[in-house]
């Protein structure tokens, strides 16, 4: 069974109905552009499994999905390990569905091409020997570390009882320049309101690639329900100082999680890109204007967002929102700065 700390992280998120996702068809835009989605998870969880074969159910649901990476959810852990390096049981088992799509056998798709895995920043600089043990566990796939870090007073908005303000203790800044030492990028994802520790992570370590995940974290709900508006005015202050810090990059997408408070699931029948371009747009056009293209990616955090829309509606919304762009800027967008980032190979 699941730890507590997963048991939380599973009630933060709709449950995806698969058959209202269903009644939502559209024709596929720009089928030919390629796409690397750099941000999706894969699991076995009591009633939610979504693995090799369900996500190859979306990633060849029309769109030109041409490799992905994985992202570190708390799967698979070793159960016979020290506490350090129970997560690098996740690299093994995902380096393993990896081989299994290198294989061919299972379409073009280069599931899981890059392995993104965890680590506990309070262990400070002791964090090197579970660092080499995921880079031998993932082989030439594994790519960075995502820690826990999140946070927010309020249990409406996050009710896992993490630890408040890591990034700014001593323990965890000699991790981070672990990590960077070893050549591995740092994925955060933060709320809004932690934003200010991310900045000066970046700051604090210049040659260390960070990966700000989730547009950002600008939050709809909980205190911040009613407060839309003050909420986007003070997301984008904050996001405007981390994008002065040229290591950071920045992954558009995360919005159909409950965080958001956009809510589609509540809806009678599925969002259509449409809609999720009339909610979106303002939030990626910021991204985009602050980090600029060759620092923005595209993600389709699934199966978390499965929970409010498809993956086909999804990249439609993406695309439609980038019309105005370059076909150079496009290609950073969607395949571009994923591939460099990531270090993938073409």
């Amino acid at each position: 069974m699941p730890d507590e700390s997963i048991q939380a992280a599973l009630k933060a998120h709709p449950v995806a109905d698969l058959a209202w996702l269903a009644r939502r068809k559209e024709e596929i835009v720009e089928p030919a552009l390629p796409i690397i989605d750099p941000h999706h998870h894969l699991w076995d969880h009591p009633g939610d499994r979504y693995l090799l074969d369900e996500a190859l159910q979306d990633f060849t649901s029309g769109h030109n999905v041409v490799a992905t990476v994985h992202l570190q959810c708390r799967s698979m852990y070793r159960a016979s390990s020290p506490e350090e390096f129970k997560p690098v049981g996740e690299t093994e088992f995902i380096n393993g569905i990896a081989a299994q799509s290198a294989s061919g056998l299972y379409g073009p798709t280069k599931v899981c091409a890059g392995i993104v895995g965890t680590v506990d920043l309070l262990l400070g600089n002791r964090v090197e020997p579970v660092l080499e043990s995921h880079l031998a566990a993932g082989g030439d796939r594994f790519r960075g570390v995502r820690p826990t870090i999140v946070w927010h007073e309020s249990k409406e908005v996050l009710p896992a009882d993490n630890v408040p303000n890591v990034l700014s203790r001593p323990e965890a800044m000699a991790a981070v320049k672990s990590i960077s030492k070893f050549g591995l990028s740092l994925d955060l994802w933060a709320f809004f309101t932690q934003l200010d520790e991310v900045a000066q992570v970046c700051r604090d370590n210049p040659d260390l690639t960070v990966v700000v995940n989730h547009a950002g974290g600008p939050l709809g709900i909980g205190p911040y329900a009613d407060r839309r508006e003050d909420v986007f005015v003070e997301w984008r202050k904050k996001l405007e100082i981390v994008s002065r810090c040229e290591n950071a990059v920045i992954k558009l997408g995360g919005l159909a999680m409950r965080y958001g408070g956009f809510a589609f699931n509540e809806l009678p029948e599925p969002p259509s890109s449409d809609l999720l371009v009339e909610n979106w747009k303002r939030y990626f056009d910021v991204c985009i204007e602050l980090f600029g293209p060759q620092r923005c990616m595209f993600e389709s955090n699934f199966p978390v967002d499965r929970g409010m829309c498809s993956y086909q509606v999804l990249w439609n919304a993406f695309k439609k929102l980038t019309r105005q762009f370059s076909e150079t800027e496009r290609q950073c967008l969607f395949s571009g700065t994923a591939a460099r980032v990531y270090r993938l190979a073409d």
